[in-house]
């Protein structure tokens, strides 16, 4: 017989840590420690800006089912938060840590990505691993990671990367029907998520273009099964975001005193305006100020759009040369295109806009980096150091997401000519009980932008707070003026109340009444009154009335005890 050789083992079976553990799951605990570390100054956050709005802070939700959660916003978003409601109810903490946990995924999967399309590289891990290690700590990232209502860009991300993960998995061969079936559910879970993420199939064109094997359209052919499925899934994700934008009046055509020529005019300077974000990550703000260009010559709009076609045409001229680079330039602008082209969205430009096509300008960084004569351990030294900058700027910024003061606080000295930032400082302030603050804040507001609705009860609420119960009137009146609403005037019955005006009180809150009796702080209010009279019949029955509304109402419920207990006290 003959001697059977000894084998080698292959050189990725050796890569071993003397634990015997692959050297990457090392790397991904590594990874988890220092997403969680520089995240952490967030993790404890409030609930801040659109927070306020979504299904998890609107009262009554814990009675309702998932139905009425999913039929409200974007379903898969909806149905993450529903979970989270489900765990901690409105707690922010757990809707942070799923976030954190979301874009630590994220960074893994664009480290097997990375890792997949470097193949032919000899250092392919260690560039896969310094370009997921930038992704997963550049404080671009942050308000995508840091706001909980920005999940929509971090779980969107997280079905388009893993539906690009398996596709890469089998491209060269051909995609088969079981492949194709969940690449093509994950792209679908993805629009369910974010509209954005109907751009997918030409990230999946491109990839089997540069990639497959290489500078041509070959693997198109080959993976027909998963282009059918896309075509006509892509079909339905257009009518879908169709119908969103039909709906909506802050992005679409709908949306008041934008364009879309203006709009494509501003996003010729905003695509700069990211790259530099993603170069030089200073001056972040979470609502700044970025004037709309009515016209090509506007703000150098033109300029803008002539650079960036240059820029396009240089690297597609070079793109054998530089396929890396070419291949991250399309992404890039596929993938912002949905945000950053035509169709106008209220917010000129929002770094979380950034999260997922930040993946295409890593590549043009992979392309320099790999191109590099550098040796590894210099790639590794000079790697170390950047990730190290970029975890510290990440951490920095998330101390501005650890309170509601600091981050508007924050965002007014960066748009101190903006209304909307001193409007919701105002808000953080009042919620503090710091009513004079809150009320230098609205009247700031007011002076830049004609006050709405909104801004006059929000600041009447504040004037109240401080005991100006004449200005809290005057400004409920303006507010009235605007819309005659049910809540307008049960707050104008409450300031009256406390002024001990009980007459003009319970005429307020009758009218209140009329306009919508499913307000249930108009009873509460009058329950108020009539306990302070002594009437204790009718405090209990409108007491009871709110409770009908809102079984929950604790005002509603403490109102019910103290009826009771004067009860016995008689």
């Amino acid at each position: 017989m003959k001697k059977e050789k000894r084998r080698r083992p292959a050189k990725h079976a050796q890569a071993k840590t003397a634990s015997g553990v692959p050297w990457v799951w090392g790397g991904a605990l590594l990874a988890a420690i220092a997403a969680f570390l520089v995240y952490s100054p967030a993790l404890s956050g409030p609930f801040v800006f659109d927070d306020l709005y979504l299904p998890y802070s609107l009262p009554g939700m814990e009675s309702q089912p998932l139905k009425a959660w999913v039929g409200l916003m974007r379903p898969m978003l909806a149905f993450s938060f529903w979970l989270n409601f489900q765990l901690s109810g409105r707690e922010p903490f757990s809707y942070h840590v799923i976030n954190v946990l979301l874009h630590l995924a994220n960074a893994g999967l664009v480290f097997l990505i990375l890792r997949r399309l470097l193949r032919q590289e000899t250092r392919r891990d260690l560039l896969a691993a310094l370009a997921a290690g930038l992704f997963l700590l550049h404080p671009l990232a942050t308000e995508s990671v840091a706001y909980a209502a920005s999940r929509s860009e971090t779980l969107t991300a997280f079905f388009m990367l893993a539906a690009l993960w398996i596709f890469t998995q089998r491209m060269e061969e051909g995609v088969g029907w079981g492949t194709a079936i969940m690449a093509v559910a994950l792209y679908g879970a993805a629009v369910l998520s974010k509209e954005q993420a109907a751009v997918l199939p030409a990230v999946f064109l491109l990839t089997d273009y540069f990639f497959n094997p290489g500078l041509s359209f070959q693997g198109v052919r080959r993976n027909w099964r998963i282009y059918g499925l896309l075509t006509v899934l892509a079909a339905a994700a257009l009518a879908f975001v169709a119908r969103v934008l039909i709906m909506s009046d802050t992005a679409g055509f709908r949306v008041k005193d934008l364009p879309w020529h203006d709009y494509f005019w501003t996003q010729c300077r905003a695509v700069w305006h990211y790259i530099r974000l993603f170069a030089l990550p200073y001056g972040q703000n979470v609502d700044p100020e970025f004037a709309v260009s009515r016209g090509p010559l506007s703000h150098g709009a033109i300029a803008g759009l002539i650079a960036l076609a240059a820029v396009a045409a240089v690297t597609l001229w070079h793109r054998k040369r530089f396929p890396l680079a070419a291949y991250g330039l399309l992404v890039f602008l596929a993938l912002l295109a949905p945000t950053s082209s035509f169709i106008p969205i209220a917010d000129p430009i929002a770094e979380r806009r950034m999260y997922m096509p930040s993946v295409g300008l890593l590549l043009i960084v992979l392309e320099f980096v790999r191109r590099s004569t550098a040796s590894r351990q210099a790639i590794i030294f000079l790697g170390v150091g950047v990730l190290s900058v970029a975890g510290y700027l990440t951490w920095s910024r998330n101390h501005v997401w650890a309170s509601a003061t600091a981050l508007w606080e924050s965002t007014v000295a960066g748009s101190p000519k903006k209304s909307r930032p001193h409007f919701h400082l105002a808000f953080a302030y009042y919620s503090l009980g710091r009513c004079d603050d809150a009320i230098t804040q609205y009247e700031k507001a007011a002076t830049l932008e004609k006050p709405d609705y909104r801004l006059l009860v929000d600041l009447a609420l504040a004037y109240d707070c401080a005991g100006r119960a004449g200005d809290a009137l005057k400004a409920l009146e303006r507010a009235a003026a605007l819309e005659s609403t049910g809540h307008v005037w049960a707050t104008i019955g409450m300031v009256h109340a406390k002024q001990r005006r009980h007459a003009e009180a319970l005429q307020a809150l009758e009218k209140a009444e009329k306009l919508d009796g499913g307000f249930g702080m108009t009873y509460v209010y009058r329950g108020n009154i009539h306990l302070i009279d002594g009437r204790l019949d009718e405090a209990e029955a409108a007491y009871r009335r709110a409770l009908a509304l809102n079984a929950r109402d604790g005002l509603a419920l403490d109102g019910l005890n103290e009826v009771a207990q004067r009860r016995r006290a008689r």
